[in-house]
């Protein structure tokens, strides 16, 4: 049980404090007494507070998928309720989308810069792609987001989805009814769907990225051979301990739900949740702290061996998303082109670059940026990459200062009108193999 922690005011940057592991049932109080002991929902709570449990999988999934946790609130979610009216998602795209008209081929972004305009998290996402089919829970949405306004009595779930934030520029501090997540450029944070939240700027406007996924909730990858050890550790994962709002104010409450976002007027904060227990809970990890495995004598390994984390499908090794990071590493296989190798592949592949330079893009894949390279599609390293790769002097080389991520999803991906459109579209880049030189020479093995 993790000491007190006490309710912050509105906009407070106090102290977070947090509860480690990953999928644990974790239990946590604000007020030393809230929690019930031996049970879920006595006759009467500590400090008049209502029990109300959120399920994250059916009932009768097994116990080793089995997701619910047991929230002590101020008012229950059916309270925090009123007569919601339909309103526009503006540029946040849910599957299935519509396929925009473009010659297929990979595709890729410049950095969009931050507008000016104020935006917060609901108004400042701008989708990318969309994949699958959410109303059948499989698929992703690949996004963008800009916030440079804080939500101030506003609160928002997605019943769509699972949201994985990856920060780009600056930090953002996410207020969940389960308790308080910073994050920052180098961290990732999972707010599983139908958890409630504020988001809050830190120092300044943030820009990111955001996969919405549709599917199963994010997991740990199995490590097979490798065995107990590396990849993520379950240790560095981090999940909020509980603190609430008692606020009374005119407020409004989004809910994006089938597709479509809805809001209905409150008068009072919905992050009133004074303790919990359970496993389906918010939580964040520094990618930093990602152990990679590599070849250490020659060839280069599948991309799979960098899977933070995993939304499996009904199909065995198939997944409906992966988050693939590609950080700080050594390189020492001997005679082995190192950098990736040109392939076709049937998972699709939306890419981005949180800092540094990657690997087998050096020039034109910028931070902030992202790419696109589609189910059955080719893809590998520009001419500048082949070239550097075939004719370097072998040495151990560390490839420092570079954080590079992937949303891989077994669905195609269909890319949003509003990203075609974009003046940071790089149409010409598809073209980037035709400057691949032939150096077949029968006469020289």
């Amino acid at each position: 049980m993790n000491q007190p922690y006490p309710a912050l005011a509105v906009g407070q940057q106090g102290p977070v404090a947090y509860l480690s592991g990953f999928g644990n049932g974790f239990e946590t109080e604000a007020l030393p007494g809230a929690l019930p002991i031996g049970r879920n929902s006595p006759q009467k709570c500590a400090y008049g507070l209502y029990a109300e449990q959120l399920s994250g999988s059916p009932f009768t999934a097994p116990r080793a998928s089995n997701e619910r946790s047991w929230l002590y609130r101020i008012r229950p979610t059916l309270q925090h309720w009123g007569t919601f009216q339909k309103m526009d998602a503006g540029l946040w795209l849910t599957a299935p989308a519509p396929m925009v008209d473009l010659p297929i081929g990979p595709m890729r972004w410049d950095p969009i810069p931050i507008p000016d305009a104020p935006l917060s998290l609901l108004e400042g996402v701008r989708t990318m792609t969309t994949a699958g089919d959410a109303s059948s829970q499989a698929g992703m949405g690949a996004h963008v987001y800009f916030v440079t306004r804080s939500m101030v009595d506003e609160y928002f779930y997605d019943a769509d989805g699972e949201l994985l934030f990856v920060p780009q520029q600056g930090a953002l501090r996410l207020w969940t009814e389960f308790g308080i997540i910073d994050i920052a450029p180098g961290e990732m944070a999972v707010i599983p769907r139908g958890v409630k939240l504020r988001v809050e700027l830190v120092d300044g406007p943030a820009r990111g990225y955001l996969c919405e996924n549709y599917g199963g909730a994010f997991t740990l990858p199995e490590r097979g051979p490798i065995g107990a050890n590396c990849l993520a550790n379950s240790r560095d994962f981090l999940t909020p301990v509980a603190a609430y709002e008692d606020r009374d104010a005119s407020s409004r409450m989004f809910v994006k739900w089938a597709g479509a976002l809805w809001t209905t007027a409150l008068d009072h904060s919905p992050l009133d949740v004074v303790a919990w227990h359970g496993n389906y809970a918010p939580y964040k990890y520094d990618l930093r702290r990602f152990s990679p495995v590599g070849p250490i004598l020659f060839d280069h390994a599948d991309p799979s061996i960098f899977t933070v984390l995993t939304s499996p499908s009904e199909t065995r090794g198939t997944a409906n998303v992966d988050f693939v990071i590609f950080p700080e590493r050594w390189a020492v296989a001997e005679n082995t082109f190192r950098p990736p190798w040109y392939h076709m592949n049937v998972m699709s592949e939306f890419m981005g670059l949180i800092y540094g330079r990657y690997e087998a893009k050096p020039q034109g894949f910028v931070p902030g940026g992202c790419s696109l390279h589609n189910t059955m599609l080719p893809h590998g390293p520009d001419v500048d990459a082949f070239e550097a790769a075939s004719n370097a002097e072998l040495q151990p080389h560390k490839l420092e200062a570079t954080l590079a991520f992937m949303f891989e999803t077994r669905f195609m991906q269909r890319v949003s009108a509003w990203a075609a459109g974009a003046e940071q579209f790089q149409r010409g880049y598809g073209a980037y193999g035709t400057q691949l030189k032939k150096h077949f020479d029968p006469a020289r093995p």
